[in-house]
């Protein structure tokens, strides 16, 4: 039994590193002693996603039932938003945003990358709430949250991280603040990575 259950929902034309760079930081936060699992999940059945770079992924499942109380958090991935894909096709199809807002009305933390942001303000997690996303998207995401030029922002129950590679500082910070600096430090040490920017609470 693990204290954190997590997923990281992907569909095509997501970011690669959007979505692999938090799933190695918290695979590596399981192996320096948080209590976490963390799986590669679809909305819909399905043997391979194909990502915006074209990386293909088998992931590990679908998405359990919303009204499912196992989600301790979920982690949406951008990509796509300003070439008319990934992002933009989800938005549109409406399935995955209110999907999001199902699981955040049971009680799961939900998380974005870069303009993953986009999919959690269609579910309208962000009203009257500080958040961040990728700069391309800020003008877009103005519209539906308080922008905050920051690599991380904290609310509580909803995270969002900027760019790219802003989702390694995520990840590290969900390790932190789960399971102590340590665990986190460790896995920076681990990855050589250098944490950037402060985390907006």
């Amino acid at each position: 039994m693990v204290d954190i259950t997590a997923a990281i929902v992907c569909f095509d034309g997501f970011d690669e590193l959007d979505a692999i760079g938090p799933y190695e930081v918290l695979e590596n936060g399981a192996r320096a002693g948080g209590s976490v699992e963390t799986r590669l999940m679809t909305l819909e059945p399905t043997d391979r996603v194909t990502a915006s770079h074209g990386l293909r992924i088998e992931p590990d499942g679908v998405l359990e039932d919303p009204d499912s109380p196992d989600l301790d958090l979920l982690l949406v991935p951008g990509g796509g938003w300003a070439d008319g894909g990934g992002v933009r096709t989800v938005v549109a199809d409406g399935r995955l945003p209110d999907l999001v807002a199902q699981l955040h009305a049971n009680g799961t933390t939900v998380a974005s990358v870069c303009t993953g942001a986009m999919i959690l303000a269609d579910a309208g997690l962000l009203e009257g709430r500080p958040a961040t996303t990728h700069h391309d998207a800020v003008a877009d995401l103005e519209a539906h949250a308080d922008v905050v030029d920051a690599r991380v922002v904290d609310d509580g129950d909803v995270l969002t991280a900027g760019g790219v590679t802003a989702g390694i500082d995520l990840a590290l910070w969900l390790l932190e603040r789960e399971f102590g600096a340590d665990v986190a430090q460790r896995v920076a040490r681990e990855m050589e990575h250098e944490r950037r920017g402060e985390v907006v609470r």
